[in-house]
């Protein structure tokens, strides 16, 4: 059993008992929430089970400065949380990890994580403030099962590993339960350009109601670039640009009207020093290996590289000429080439000739084979269900492109459709065809 420490506070978000101060102007960017087939208490299962897989292999900052600091942050911002956007089941808490990479994220249903490292590279109290305003906003819009609602739908406790990964992504995503096996593919491993556009814009509206200078999540994202140097830090690369980022926080922020400013700020100043006088944090990867009691270094080499399906880097060979029968499901007997191997990630299984899966950097990607999975769409025929398959798979992958209409097509007796795309391969850089087919079940998954 997994024993919280003290220091993280939750918060169980009530009925408010009298009227905050209105602070945002009416010219303010309309935020509405999206299509979910998950329920509030489902997004708060899967929170709980991610944010229990990361207590357990990642580090946790023992410092009652630094942690009182965050959760007074948190705990403003979430008081100003909008009436129509409350969520009584969820429960909000925040913690540091002890690691210095530059990062943060927060779960379904309200568990919050700042890495020290984030903390460190801020330069006020209001840019903290505006990485915690933009992950909570992901939280408040559900945006991590909305997104695996627009994509695959699994079994809850596979959705557990997938949502994880789609939040976290980077390093820290493969520390937690390996993303690289866990995680829900090329589509969902992180927040699509749409959905940070409204997590910078709700909050931006969430900052000025708790009486901070919403340009100070532009300036913090800004530093966070300059951290990270010749290399992005995880932070961006789970989170990429909308585009014009930064301009269009500034736009918003011209629009809002910042609350007068609480009382009992805390002091970053007094934070940084006392982080500093710490013993060095590690970084993520080297948590992970000494969790997992592996050399820091990372092997021979000290250095991390994608990995084919056996652990090594190699030229793809092409398909055997003999076959293999397997079965991934009871609905589906298949026929893959002899060479090809199974794969399972979360809750699909690929099948991948050697050095055609790659995992690396808490990605997970292949440039041959074939996938299997089960989603379960919204109403209507064949030809709606997969449009909205391919539509959400696309929201996510600006690169990915139909090519023409539907062909016919026949799965274990089953009448379907096939639809061909192409797309920019993460793992190549180079243009790739797929082919995606869809047949109907019989309880109405695709």
């Amino acid at each position: 059993m997994t024993r919280r420490s003290p220091r993280a506070t939750t918060v169980a978000l009530a009925p408010a008992l009298a009227l905050a101060l209105v602070v945002a102007a009416s010219a303010q960017t309309p935020i509405e929430m999206r299509r979910n087939s998950y329920s509030p208490e489902q997004d708060v299962q899967l929170g709980r089970q991610a944010a229990a897989e990361i207590t357990q292999q990642l580090p946790r900052l023992n410092d009652e400065r630094t942690t009182s600091f965050i959760q007074g942050i948190g705990e403003r911002l979430i008081r100003e949380i909008p009436a129509d956007f409350r969520q009584p089941a969820f429960r909000y808490s925040f913690d540091v990890l002890n690691l210095s990479d530059i990062n943060a994220f927060a779960l379904p249903g309200g568990p919050m994580f700042l890495n020290r490292g984030m903390i460190q590279a801020a330069r006020t109290e209001a840019e903290v403030a505006g990485v915690m305003a933009h992950e909570l906003a992901h939280v408040i819009l559900r945006h991590g099962t909305v997104q695996a609602t627009e994509g695959q739908k699994f079994q809850l406790g596979a959705m557990a590993g997938q949502v994880l990964g789609a939040i976290i992504g980077g390093r820290t995503g493969a520390a937690v339960g390996q993303v690289s096996e866990l995680g829900a593919g090329v589509y969902f491993m992180k927040y699509g350009r749409e959905f940070e556009r409204e997590a910078d814009l709700f909050g931006a509206q969430l900052m000025a109601r708790a009486g901070y200078d919403p340009r100070q999540m532009a300036a913090m994202f800004q530093t966070i670039e300059r951290q990270g140097g010749n290399r992005a830090p995880e932070w961006l690369s789970s989170h990429p640009n909308p585009g014009n980022r930064v301009q269009a926080i500034n736009r918003e922020a011209e629009m809002l009207q910042v609350a007068a400013s609480p009382g009992g700020r805390g002091d970053l100043g007094s934070v940084h020093a006392r982080l500093k006088s710490l013993p060095q944090a590690p970084t993520t990867e080297q948590a992970a290996r000494a969790r997992q009691g592996q050399p820091a270094g990372g092997g021979a080499s000290g250095r991390e590289r994608p990995t084919g399906t056996t652990g090594r880097s190699v030229r793809v060979e092409p398909p055997s000429s003999q076959w293999r029968t397997h079965q991934p499901g009871d609905f589906l007997r298949l026929s893959v080439p002899a060479n090809w191997e199974p794969i399972e990630v979360g809750g699909s299984i690929r099948y991948a000739p050697e050095g055609g899966f790659f995992a690396g950097g808490g990605q997970s990607t292949f440039t041959h084979g074939l996938e299997v999975g089960v989603t379960r769409m919204g109403g209507g025929n064949l030809q709606r269900q997969t449009d909205e398959l391919l539509q959400g798979f696309a929201r996510n992958n600006p690169q990915l492109k139909r090519e023409g209409g539907y062909s016919r097509t026949t799965i274990s007796g089953r009448q379907g459709l096939t639809a061909t795309l192409s797309n920019v391969s993460e793992a190549t850089g180079q243009r790739e065809a797929v082919n995606v087919s869809t047949v109907p079940l019989q309880d109405g998954s695709l």
